[in-house]
């Protein structure tokens, strides 16, 4: 892997990086713009995982063999070095590994949100939410007599933050938002809801899924109470995901899934929790996943987070003056800038997101059609799918020129 001098990044090194993308299909060379799904693997964090099973392979916190020790010290190392790479001051404690974003907010809805929330109490969330939130949230709101209440979005895609202020009110619990939308490309305020959320003694439940791989994120200074992500968009593998969370609140809090290793001392009649995070991470964990985690936030790391923020941002600002010469394109979301991330959605006229993606799939071209798990915010557009182009570190410009050609050909076989 290697950056320039400059502020921006030596994408030819980088993609050197990612066997994946010599693929060809036919004749043509892959062109993978469906990064908001999942990033592809470095071989950094592919060398990880087989390294571990190659060498280090065996179960964390319960061996005193040499193999144990090793990979006990290689998982636990691994929470210390997300905690750094996300701003979490408290280290490892704040840290816990789940399989994805959708986990650790299950983790907060059932621990906290079922012992927490009531009738009369509100949940707030926004009309953008991903359904790993929206369906949660929801679902726990039927359990417990809360209610669920949405910021809504104005036109451009942004945040209605005078209906925030009216929402958020001493009835509120929790706020939970997303803090890139990967619909939108929103960035939203999270700070300000934070403050918002604390002004009336609630937590923010910050999902950083869309964010964390492509921009600077520090928790403490979002003051967020909760946040979380998945490795898998962060050029990680699959099957590993994080929740942060203040310790003090983490103490407090039950926990999710008994078992195994989340244990201190157990008898026939009770039992009590093994220190943080290890209380929340019952049975074997994802070893070789949360380790390949470590070395793929070292890759980013060493990247830079503000060049991959700048080079993303590029791209989608390229993107949508590509777009901008079709009359027949409709672009979701706010106009480029700083409050906009790396993904364009779109839709072509007379030409369902679905039939457009089958089109270019002919051409190498990868891209995402649907609803984007957000059909909520799909009829709020008017829309039944959208189509989805999202970028990455390894991501050109001239690729952007081959999905607009291919565009251009879809849009001539249905004309």
């Amino acid at each position: 892997m290697a950056t320039t001098e400059s502020d921006s990044l030596d994408v030819e090194a980088i993609r050197a990086d990612f066997p994946i993308l010599e693929r060809e299909f036919g004749d043509q060379q892959l062109v993978y713009l469906d990064n908001a799904a999942t990033t592809q693997k470095p071989d950094q964090v592919i060398d990880a995982i087989s390294d571990y099973y190659r060498e280090t392979n065996a179960n964390v916190h319960r061996g005193l063999h040499q193999l144990s020790q090793e990979a006990s010290i290689a998982y636990e190392t691994a929470h210390d070095r997300v905690a750094e790479f996300i701003g979490a001051s408290g280290g490892r404690e704040e840290i816990v590994f789940t399989k994805n974003t959708t986990e650790s907010m299950n983790l907060v809805a059932y621990a906290w949100g079922l012992n927490e929330l009531g009738p009369g109490d509100e949940v707030v969330l926004t009309e953008m939410e991903h359904h790993a939130s929206l369906v949660t949230w929801q679902q726990i709101a039927k359990r417990t007599g809360a209610e669920v209440k949405y910021i809504r979005i104005d036109e451009d895609g942004r945040l209605d933050m005078d209906h925030a202020e009216e929402l958020i009110n001493e009835n509120t619990e929790m706020v939970s938002v997303v803090h890139a939308s990967n619909v939108l490309a929103t960035i939203n305020p999270v700070g300000d809801l934070a403050d918002l959320a604390h002004d009336h003694d609630a937590y923010i439940f910050v999902d950083g899924a869309q964010s964390v791989p492509n921009r600077p994120v520090d928790v403490e200074e979002i003051d967020a109470d909760f946040f979380a992500f998945s490795g898998h968009k962060l050029c990680g593998p699959t099957g590993i995901g994080v929740l942060y969370g203040k310790r003090h609140i983490l103490d407090e809090m039950q926990p999710y899934l008994y078992g195994g290793d989340m244990i201190t001392k157990v008898t026939y009649e009770d039992s009590t929790w093994n220190e943080l995070p290890w209380k929340f991470e019952a049975g074997t964990p994802s070893i070789a996943q949360g380790i390949a985690l470590a070395a793929a936030v070292d890759y980013v790391d060493e990247i830079g987070m503000e060049k991959i923020q700048r080079h993303e941002n590029e791209l989608a600002q390229y993107a949508l003056e590509q777009f901008d010469q079709f009359d027949d394109i409709e672009v979701f979301g706010p106009p480029a800038g700083e409050h906009r991330g790396g993904l364009v959605s779109f839709n072509v006229e007379g030409v369902h997101a679905h039939d457009l993606s089958e089109i270019l799939n002919d051409y190498a071209v990868a891209i995402r059609a649907g609803d984007h798990c957000t059909q909520p915010l799909h009829d709020k557009l008017g829309v039944a799918a959208t189509a989805r182009a999202s970028f990455y570190i390894y991501n050109t410009k001239s690729e952007i020129d081959t999905l607009v050609e291919a565009l251009d050909d879809a849009r001539q076989l249905f004309a």
